[in-house]
Order: structure tokens, then C-alpha cells, then sequence
């Protein structure tokens, strides 16, 4: 294992050596980054670690998930535990997630799809439904509000520039797997749309792991005058899938394909229907106009609507959330001082959103609603003024500084929390050595209060007593870039060092708790690379190393200080390789090694280490349409892709579908 991760690393830092210029490539297009509100960073410039995933790196993987392509970012560890389940981090551990995403802030283009309690449901979306996504690494709340781990940008399909009227997928797969998507985008002089439907169903490779979803969504824009326009974003999914839950290791290696079995106190996952059901809206406008050459303003309002419910193996969880907020921006861009070579970027807005959860838990009788258990009604409420300002000396350096104030309550029948107001924040710095080559470094703080499902864990006590995490992270790093584009890379080194970071506890009875566990130390250095070996080959590869531990952590009597941090493997190594071959063919395949991680704080059970490998090949039968198959796990490992953490019973494991393969027809005018 360690001659392939030197021979990773070796790679990587050899792109600007050996890179060769591939077809065409004053055509390959500058990579840029536009999360941050009223700018746009060219690659070598953004002074933070960021990432970019394009529609066509999206279109490499299989299209049911976006799991593949988001795990081949260093720093990002993306799980499905069963089909449907989604979970995910930046930089960070999924302590606080068993499942769903948190302590992440999530937008679809200018729209928060994070909710005030702190809880994003991406696992809704259609893999399909977007024209890229953007990740920036480590805390940035200053201009995004709160979050430890990073923000994610969804650019949904119709928000880009796009020549394609019409689009259309059929896909069928090992495990019962059938996947169709459509997409059709017209426009009319000053008014486009884009409408776009999704459909996945499977039975899974457990058993009591079927998933079915419906989507549905649609953007459009208003160009009404020469400075102003409107967007529309929305979408709407039904989603139902099946959780087998956890095994312990000999259940697993006995057979791994079986839910969760029943206890001598407790029933099954089958036996309960466990599972989750969530209907979610979601509708935003963002009104965008042009004040004059150099100013800017945005506006967002937004309302999310969600029905969900959790049979569980103990009880039935019914919750109705609604959401509402608002966003709004002025950008002064690109404005020159006068009688100086400087420019200036200044950007100051506020962001609100509220969250009421009316949860309602009953017991759970064979999937079905019984008695009351218990019932609360919970508000959570935040907003946050930012700004930022970034001068720009000349055309090598970008020096900039952004600050946040947030605030953030709770109100629920019993009374109300308050968290004290919190700064967030960032100091950053780019310089361009040479035209194909930057320094970056920066220095953050990050917070994240608790979550609704934190604060009124399963266990339906609320806890008044959980206290926001906070840290302080400090990087640097530098990046290449060819003159046409052939070949990069991008390197970053990071220590962030948190505190009073929230973990998971169980009762013996399966169900949770939340505690502040000390803090953490995560120490950590990404690569990222790129290059074009010859003019029809193209290799991509990227490592993370995280030395992530516990500091000051007691739990349950028993000093936890310097143990690993759960569930964070030591090391990821990831190599793609593209080939454009004779005939309209062209292939894909895809290494992913990712290192054994502790599954308990106490660092008493780990999951081995395992190697995936994926491969996709495509034939361009005719002008516009393409048949393609692949397979995924071809080394048929066993393992899991997402662990339950810290589980009773030690029942930590979730197999993940040995070797299975699909094959689809796609269709794009």
C-alpha cells in the first residue's frame, strides 16, 4: 500500500513535467469558481481550497449518484449507507450525522438549501438535476453563515449556459436498478426554461434496502430589461427508501446481504419496515440587478415544505418542517482606485431563515403508526450579516478579509435557547509568482450550533445543554496551472483545531443523544491533479492524509484525549483515467483507496481498509445519441460505504453491493 501511495503522490506532483497538450487545447475553458457572492476567482487565483466538478466529470460516473464524483475531491468524504442514504463531510468526521447532512452549508445557486436548523436533505435531488457543483473546504461562515466543515454550491441544470434543448436517460442496473431523467430547455427572447424530471427505483443488494424516488424541477429566467433579471428555482421529490440497518462483524460476514435481525428485546428491520418516507418543496426567486458598471444587488426568498417519516426499529417519527428565508447582497466589483494600479471587490449583505418542526414520535407496529410517545414543536431561527472585501494590487495579488455576525435560537414549548452572537472571520491571501503558478493561505474560524435533530435527539429529551462548536483554521498552498489548460495542480496543507465538538452517544436501547465531546486537532494535506498524458489520454488523481484526533474527550469515565477521530480514515488515494478512443468510443475507469478507520471513539474496532475500482465505457452510435455500460466494485470488495458509528451492539456495518454493473441509452439535442 505503500509503494501506490508514493506512486500517487509521485504522479501528482509530476503533471507539470510530464504534460503533453491534447487537441485543441486553447479551446479547454478556464476553470472558475463563483460561490462567492458577487465575484469570480480564476483557478490559480481563489485564495481558499476549493474545487470544481463539472457537468461532463459528473457524466463520467454512473448518474444515479453523486457519491463517485464528490469522493474524487481530497477532503470530502461522501457515504451511503443503503441506497438513498446519504451523508457527508468536508474535512471533517460524520460523528454528527448518522445520517443526513450536517454542519455543511448547502446552496442551489443563489438559494440555501441548508434549513435554519442546520439540516440539508441532499439525498432528495436527482443525480442528473445539475450543470455542476462547486465545494470550497474548510470553515468559511463569513460570508456564509454557519458551518464547521464547508459549503457546497449546486449549480442546478438551466443556471449555466447550455446548448441543449433536450436531454434524455434510461439506465438499468444489477439489484433490480432502473433510472430514467429527462431534461428540455427553450428560449424565448428574454425568457428561458429549463424543466427536468427524474425517476430511480431499485430493490438494493440487502435486504429491506428498495429505494424509489420521484423529481421534478425547473429553472427560468427573466431577462426584463437590459440590467435586471428574475430566476426562478424550484423542485419537488418524493422520496421512500428501505433502511436495513447495522451488523455486527460476524452477522456481516455470515450474510452481508441481511437487514438488521431481531434481538430477544427488540424486532427487526423487516419486521418494522424501517425506513424513511420525505416529501419535500422547495420554490426560490432571485432578482438580480446590474445598479451601474461596477455595482450589483441580489435578491433571494425561499420556502422549503417537508413531510417526513422514520419507522424505526423503536418507534415511528413523524415531522412537517417549513421553512422560510431570505438573502440579499450588494457587490461592488472590479472598481479601480483611481491614480492607483489597485482594484477593489467589496460585498455586504444578511441572511435569515427560520425552521418550525412539529415532530410527533409513536410507537412503530410493523411500520405502522401506534401510540404517542411524545410530541414537540421546535423553532430554530438564524441570520447573519457579512461582508467582504478584497483588494487586487496589480494583476498577482489578492488580499482579502470577510467578516460574519451570526445569531441563532432555538424556541420550543418548554422556553428557549439563545446562542451568545459569534464572528466568523477569514483572512485570505493569493500571489502569482509566475503566470502558471500561485501561493495561496488563509486563516478562518468556524462554528456550528446544534442541529434540530441534536437538540431533540431520538431519545425525545431536549437538551438545553449542547453548546455550538468552534475553531480556528489556518492553511496554506499552491496550485499550477498550464497555459492551455493541459495539466493541474493543486496542493494545500491545513491545521484546524476545534472545539466543543458535538459527537453521538446511544442508549442501550439503539437510541441517540448528543454530547460535547472536548474539541479536536485535525492536521491534513490534499492534492489534486490533472493532466493530459497524450492527445486522447487524461489522467486525474488526488490524496488526502488526515491526522484528525480527540483532544480533552471524556466520555463515560475513560480520557479519550489523543485517540483517532471516528470514523475518519488516515489516508484516501484516488486515480482516474480518460481515454477518447478511435470509433466515438471513449472510457472511463476509476481507483479509490480509502484506509482503515476507527468505528468507536475508543478506538476498539476499525473497518479494513478497501480498494474500488469502476470502469464506464461509451459509443457515440449516432449524432446525438450514446449507448454506454459500465460496472462498479469490479475487485467485488467487501466493505461498507458508510459505518454506523459508535453503534450498540457493535453493530458498525452496512455492506456495500459487491461487483454490479449497469447500461443505458442517452439521448441529447
Amino acid at each position: 500500500m505503500t509503494r501506490l501511495i508514493l506512486l500517487c503522490l509521485t504522479c501528482l506532483l509530476s503533471l507539470s513535467v510530464y504534460a503533453q497538450q491534447p487537441a485543441d487545447t486553447t479551446l479547454l475553458p478556464e476553470v472558475q469558481v463563483m460561490a462567492y457572492p458577487g465575484k469570480q476567482y480564476s483557478f490559480l487565483q481563489v485564495p481558499s481550497s476549493s474545487a470544481v466538478i463539472t457537468e461532463k466529470q459528473i457524466l463520467l460516473q454512473q448518474g444515479t449518484t453523486l457519491i463517485p464524483a464528490l469522493n474524487t475531491v481530497p477532503g470530502i468524504r461522501m457515504e451511503e449507507r443503503s441506497p438513498g442514504s446519504y451523508r457527508l463531510s468536508l474535512r471533517g468526521s460524520l460523528l454528527r450525522s448518522p445520517f443526513g447532512i450536517r454542519n455543511v452549508k448547502i446552496y442551489m445557486d443563489e438559494i440555501p438549501f441548508t434549513d435554519a436548523g442546520g439540516n440539508t436533505y441532499l439525498n432528495l435531488s436527482d443525480a442528473g438535476a445539475f450543470s455542476g457543483i462547486e465545494v470550497l473546504k474548510g470553515p468559511d461562515g463569513s460570508q456564509f453563515g454557519a458551518n464547521s466543515g464547508g459549503v457546497v454550491l449546486l449549480h442546478p441544470a438551466g443556471t449555466l449556459p447550455d446548448t441543449s434543448h433536450l436531454k434524455a436517460d434510461v439506465q438499468g442496473g444489477s439489484y433490480g436498478l432502473f433510472h430514467e431523467e429527462a431534461g428540455w430547455q427553450q428560449q424565448w427572447n428574454k425568457y428561458r426554461v429549463n424543466i427536468y424530471e427524474g425517476m430511480q427505483r431499485s430493490d438494493g443488494y440487502r435486504q429491506n434496502s428498495a429505494l424509489k424516488r420521484y423529481y421534478i424541477q425547473t429553472a427560468q429566467q427573466w431577462q426584463y430589461n437590459q440590467h435586471n433579471s428574475l430566476k426562478l428555482i424550484a423542485f419537488y421529490s418524493d422520496m421512500d427508501y428501505r433502511t436495513p440497518g447495522g451488523l455486527t462483524a460476524a452477522q456481516a460476514a455470515a450474510n452481508p446481504r441481511a437487514a438488521r435481525p431481531a434481538t430477544a428485546t427488540l424486532p427487526g428491520a423487516i419486521e418494522q419496515h424501517a425506513g424513511i418516507r420525505n416529501k419535500t418543496a422547495l420554490g426560490g426567486l432571485v432578482h438580480t440587478a446590474q445598479l451601474s458598471a461596477h455595482w450589483k444587488h441580489v435578491l433571494t426568498i425561499y420556502g422549503i415544505n417537508t413531510h417526513f417519516e422514520n419507522p424505526f426499529i423503536t418507534n415511528f417519527e413523524a415531522r412537517d418542517e417549513n421553512t422560510a428565508g431570505a438573502r440579499t447582497y450588494i457587490a461592488l466589483q472590479d472598481q479601480p482606485i483611481n491614480g492607483t494600479n489597485i482594484h477593489v471587490d467589496w460585498t455586504t449583505g444578511v441572511e435569515w431563515s427560520q425552521t418550525g418542526s412539529d415532530i410527533v414520535n409513536y410507537g412503530n407496529n410493523k411500520g405502522k403508526r401506534d401510540t404517542v410517545q411524545a410530541a414537540s414543536n421546535i423553532t430554530a431561527g438564524q441570520h447573519f450579516f457579512f461582508t467582504s472585501l478584497s483588494l487586487r494590487p496589480g494583476t498577482q495579488w489578492i488580499v482579502e478579509a470577510a467578516l460574519s455576525a451570526n445569531y441563532f435560537k432555538y424556541r420550543f414549548e418548554e422556553g428557549r435557547k439563545k446562542f451568545d452572537p459569534q464572528l466568523m472571520p477569514r483572512v485570505s491571501l493569493s500571489y502569482l509568482i509566475l503566470p502558471e503558478w500561485s501561493v495561496r493561505a488563509s486563516v478562518s474560524r468556524g462554528y456550528s450550533p446544534p442541529s434540530i435533530a441534536e437538540v431533540r435527539a431520538t431519545d425525545n429529551i431536549i437538551n438545553t445543554t449542547l453548546q455550538a462548536e468552534t475553531g480556528w483554521n489556518y492553511e496554506a498552498g499552491f496550485r499550477l496551472q498550464g497555459s492551455s489548460h493541459q495539466y493541474q495542480l493543486d496542493a494545500a496543507v491545513f491545521y484546524y483545531k476545534l472545539q466543543d465538538a458535538i459527537v453521538r452517544q446511544l442508549h442501550d436501547d439503539g437510541t441517540e443523544y448528543f454530547i460535547n465531546a472536548g474539541g479536536t486537532e485535525q492536521k491534513g494535506i490534499e492534492l489534486q491533479g490533472m493532466t493530459w498524458l497524450t492527445k486522447w489520454l487524461q489522467f486525474n488523481a488526488s490524496y488526502a492524509y488526515s491526522h484528525f484526533i480527540f483532544s480533552d474527550y471524556k466520555a463515560a469515565g475513560k480520557d479519550l484525549s489523543g485517540h483517532a477521530l471516528t470514523g475518519v480514515p488516515k489516508q484516501v488515494a484516488y486515480a482516474g483515467l480518460l481515454a477518447q478512443l478511435p470509433a466515438h468510443l471513449s472510457a472511463y475507469a476509476q481507483y479509490t483507496f480509502t484506509d482503515k478507520l476507527p468505528l468507536d471513539d475508543a478506538n476498539t474496532a476499525y473497518a479494513k481498509q478497501y480498494h474500488l475500482v469502476q470502469a464506464k465505457i461509451s459509443w457515440q452510435a449516432m449524432p446525438h445519441v450514446s449507448l454506454y455500460a459500465g460496472a462498479d466494485n469490479i475487485l467485488n470488495q467487501f466493505y461498507s460505504l458508510g459505518n454506523d458509528l459508535n453503534a450498540v451492539g457493535s453493530r458498525y456495518f452496512n455492506p456495500a453491493a459487491l461487483r454490479s454493473y449497469y447500461g443505458g441509452i442517452r439521448v441529447s439535442l
